[in-house]
């Protein structure tokens, strides 16, 4: 089944105090480039998520984002003794500063200093977040069933186009195919002439040399091979689209494939029909090659 890498997809939950939403997108890309933006603190959730997206993905450019919220209103506060000790010590230099230069300050009171920023703090609770991780790995699974039904779903738009562009080509090939045959009596012509001119040109040439240029003329008008090979570019390029495995890779160098040959029949064709034939299929090729790109 073909797949794109393009897709969409989003989850909420919640445990408790906390809330969350997953999203995750996915673009093309050569090989499978994961991106994860996790809050700290949840590195189990991320080494899971991690091998779920390694065994469901081949391909693509994937980034996850987990937005958590965690309610704590209420919460009690408490003295950070640490900033407490900061702020004293701070205190008694600046009293003794004044005193050295003859400055009388008044002593701050118990609220002057818890006023201090950071003195003050809410208590963080010690939470246990295995519940709350546990929660959050079962989403991973549902999460991945959205993405890959969007994948699937914009795989399947892509195999029909691609399906309908291949079979563009095969009319294209078999329109190339009736114009060779076409052209031949003027190949043969074209050969005559031009054997004509070299036997001119040389006053005494061995037979074997006369068969060779021959065969050399030949060659360079011939597009047989040309047409074959893009006939059986056109059966592969069917077999793959129905392939179970992806086959994003494949049809990529197919394409290139494809247009090799193309390049080929136009450099060889001698006739401005079967050129214009060859300069469609290289369009038509290249627009498959287009949507080819987004195939896992």
């Amino acid at each position: 089944m073909i797949h794109s890498m393009t897709a969409f997809a989003s989850l909420t939950g919640a445990h408790d105090a906390a809330t969350w939403t997953w999203e995750m997108r996915g673009v093309n890309a050569r090989g499978l480039d994961l991106r994860l933006r996790l809050p700290d603190g949840f590195e189990g959730v991320e080494t899971a998520l991690r091998g779920a997206l390694g065994k469901a993905l081949g391909r693509g450019n994937i980034t996850v984002n987990l937005r958590l919220v965690r309610e704590d209103g209420g919460q009690a506060m408490t003295i950070d003794n640490t900033q407490l000790d900061a702020v004293l010590k701070a205190l008694d230099t600046v009293q003794e500063r004044a005193f050295e230069m003859g400055v009388t300050l008044a002593q701050p009171n118990a609220a002057d200093v818890l006023a201090q920023r950071g003195v003050m703090v809410h208590a963080l609770a010690q939470t246990d977040d295995t519940a709350l991780i546990a929660a959050l790995n079962n989403d991973i699974a549902p999460l991945l069933v959205a993405f890959n039904a969007m994948r699937a779903t914009e795989g399947a738009a892509l195999k029909q186009l691609i399906t309908q562009q291949i079979a563009a080509i095969s009319a294209l090939i078999a329109q190339a195919e009736t114009a060779a045959q076409a052209r031949r009596p003027k190949v043969q012509e074209k050969l005559t002439a031009d054997m004509a001119r070299i036997l001119q040109d040389v006053s005494e040439i061995e037979e074997t040399r006369i068969a060779q240029e021959l065969a050399l003329l030949a060659v360079k008008a011939d597009v047989t091979e040309e047409i074959d090979r893009l006939k059986t570019h056109v059966q592969a390029a069917g077999a793959l689209l129905n392939d179970p495995k992806p086959s994003g890779r494949k049809l990529d160098f197919l394409a290139q494939e494809f247009n090799r040959e193309a390049n080929t029949l136009c450099s060889k064709s001698g006739a401005s029909d079967l050129t214009a034939i060859g300069l469609e299929l290289k369009a038509v090729i290249e627009q498959m090659r287009e949507q080819i790109q987004n195939v896992e």
